[in-house]
């Protein structure tokens, strides 16, 4: 059984669909929950299912590239597999990317390449796509590379926007749709079932 980490920075709900989604359907061992910050859900959604959790705060390390050596160290010792970005708001370092290439993948709360890149994450997005007038938005997990939302796209869903919609509103609308799609492609890429071919993935049923 494949073995994942799981990357978080707030309250956890992403990470808590793979959790359940897993004990579902057992398809993978949550090795750990890595933390941005102390004193986040996350973390209390790891406690609560038994699941290690260890916090990397940037502010704790005088270097960021220590940081992420101590990480890769530690995620090495614990034969992780792959790495899964479930609202992690950090940069990672290009050297950390290299060690674990077409190993991380990210969910981002629109369809790439709208809506992403760097200064977009949380309500920032869902306020761009109202400010823009966009009619559609959605969820995109993607494979991490040393462009910010930029690897290759594994799978994406749409969401309608409304004409009444507040960043607010339409934020809880792709939650719904992420907490499907990041526990499906998870699934897939433990079983082997996503393939990379540069830019073009393929999921097999």
């Amino acid at each position: 059984m494949k073995r994942i980490a799981v990357f978080a920075s707030g309250g956890g709900t992403d990470f808590q669909s793979v959790i359940d989604a897993n004990e579902r359907e057992h398809f993978c061992e949550i090795s750990i929950l890595i933390a941005s910050k102390h004193d986040i859900g996350a973390i209390e959604r790891a406690q609560k299912h038994g699941i290690p959790s260890a916090v990397y705060a940037k502010a704790e390390w005088p270097d960021l590239e220590e940081l992420y050596s101590d990480l890769k160290k530690r995620l090495n010792e614990l034969k992780v597999d792959y790495i899964v970005l479930a609202g992690w708001l950090k940069i990672i370092p290009e050297s950390f990317i290299r060690a674990f290439e077409d190993r991380i993948i990210n969910i981002h709360p629109s369809l790439i390449p709208s809506f992403c890149g760097g200064g977009f994450y949380g309500l920032k997005v869902h306020r761009a796509v109202l400010e823009y007038g966009a009619k559609i938005s959605g969820c995109t997990v993607h494979f991490v590379n040393e462009v910010p939302d930029g690897g290759a796209i594994i799978a994406q869903r749409a969401v309608d926007v409304e004409e009444d919609d507040t960043p607010e509103s339409l934020q809880a609308r792709i939650l719904e749709v992420e907490h499907m799609l990041l526990p499906y492609c998870v699934k897939k890429l433990c079983e082997g079932k996503i393939k990379k071919d540069g830019r073009k993935v393929s999921v097999a049923d």
